[in-house]
C-alpha cells in the first residue's frame, strides 16, 4: 500500500504539469523500428519493469494518434512508476513508418509481436531488472500475450478482446450494417484460406481493401483466449464497465480457458482508462482530452498485482 500511495502522490502532481522533477525519462532505441521511453524515479534502482503495449492503429508511446490525443498510456506509465517499478512504453511500428515516410511498407500482425519480443529480450539481457511484467491494451493485449510466453514474470490485459478479430468485426458489421453481415462472413471465410480476395461489397472496402487483407489474415490466426491459456505466469485481465469498444462479455471470453487469471471489471472506466459518470457523449469526448485523470482504481489494482510478483 505504501508504494501505491507514493505512486499516486506523484501521479497527482503530474496530471497537469507533465513529469515531476523526480521522474527521469530516457529514450531508448532498440533498432530502426523500435524506440520508446524508460521511466524511473530519480535516484532509485527499480527491480521490476512494466512494458506497456498500445492498442490498434498508429498509436504512439503516449497512447495518442494524429486526431486522438488523451495521453492514456503516458498517464498509465506515470501511475505505475514507483521506487520498485520502472515502465517502458514505445511507439508502434506503424507510427515509426509514418514518421519516416515509409507508409507503403507492408506490416503484418506478426511484426508487432516480434517488436514486443525484441523489447522483452533487450531488457532481460541488457538491463538489471529482476522481474518483467507486460501490460497490453486492446489489440496490445493479444500482442502482449504472444510476447510473454517465455522469460516474462507477469501479464496484464486491459480491454483485451477474447475472440478472434474476424468475429469481432462481423459483430460490428452486424450492428452498423446488418444487410452486409452475411457478405462479411463470406469474405472472412475466404480469408481463412490464407488467400486475398476482391469479392466483397464496396461498402466494406475500408475493412477488406487489398492492403489490409494480409494483415487481417495474419491477425485472425490468433485466438486470444487460447493464447492466454498458454501462459504459466500470474495474469490479470481488466475491463471498464463503460468501455465502448471491449465489453464485459469479451472479458469473460478472454478468461474462459484460464481459470487462474484474475478478472476484474472497473466501475465506470472507459477504453482510455477515464472514469465516466455520464453517457456516451462524455465517453467519446474523453478520447481527445489530455487533461482528464485515469482511473485511480485501475492504478491501485495494477500496482497491487505487480507488488505480488
Amino acid at each position: 500500500m505504501k508504494s501505491y500511495i507514493t505512486t499516486f502522490i506523484c501521479y497527482l502532481v503530474i496530471i497537469c504539469s507533465g513529469f515531476a522533477q523526480n521522474l527521469k525519462e530516457d529514450n531508448i532505441k532498440l533498432n530502426d523500428i523500435v524506440d520508446g521511453s524508460l521511466l524511473q524515479l530519480e535516484g532509485t534502482t527499480p527491480t521490476k519493469l512494466v512494458i506497456i503495449i498500445a492498442g490498434s492503429g498508429p498509436t504512439d508511446r503516449d497512447g495518442n494518434q494524429n486526431f486522438m490525443k488523451n495521453n492514456s498510456l503516458k498517464k498509465l506509465a506515470i501511475g505505475l512508476t514507483n521506487k520498485t517499478t520502472a515502465t517502458f512504453r514505445y511507439d508502434k511500428r506503424s507510427v515509426k513508418l509514418i514518421k519516416t515516410n515509409k507508409t507503403k511498407e507492408k506490416i503484418l500482425f506478426d511484426d508487432f509481436i516480434e517488436d514486443a519480443k525484441t523489447i522483452v529480450s533487450h531488457f532481460i539481457t541488457k538491463m538489471p531488472f529482476k522481474k518483467i511484467i507486460v501490460v497490453g491494451h486492446s489489440q496490445g493485449s493479444l500482442i502482449g500475450m504472444l510476447a510473454s510466453q517465455s522469460n516474462v514474470d507477469g501479464f496484464i490485459s486491459i480491454a483485451g478482446p477474447g475472440r478472434t478479430i474476424d468475429k469481432l468485426i462481423i459483430d460490428q458489421v452486424g450492428i452498423a450494417a446488418p444487410d452486409l453481415k452475411d457478405q462479411a462472413i463470406a469474405t472472412f471465410k475466404h480469408l481463412e484460406t490464407g488467400e486475398t480476395t476482391t469479392d466483397y461489397p464496396p461498402e466494406l472496402a475500408s475493412i477488406f481493401n487489398a492492403e489490409v487483407q494480409p494483415f487481417i489474415i495474419n491477425w485472425m490466426q490468433y485466438n486470444p483466449a487460447e493464447e492466454l491459456s498458454k501462459l504459466q505466469i500470474p495474469c490479470l485481465a481488466i475491463n471498464g464497465s463503460k468501455d465502448l469498444q471491449t465489453n464485459e462479455e469479451e472479458l469473460n471470453q478472454l478468461v474462459s480457458k484460464s481459470p487462474n487469471t484474475e478478472k476484474l471489471v472497473i466501475t465506470n472506466m472507459n477504453h482510455v482508462f477515464v472514469t465516466i459518470e455520464g453517457g456516451d457523449l462524455e465517453n467519446s469526448k474523453s478520447y481527445n482530452n489530455t487533461q482528464l485523470p485515469i482511473s485511480e482504481d485501475m492504478l491501485q489494482i495494477i500496482n497491487e498485482f505487480i507488488s505480488k510478483i
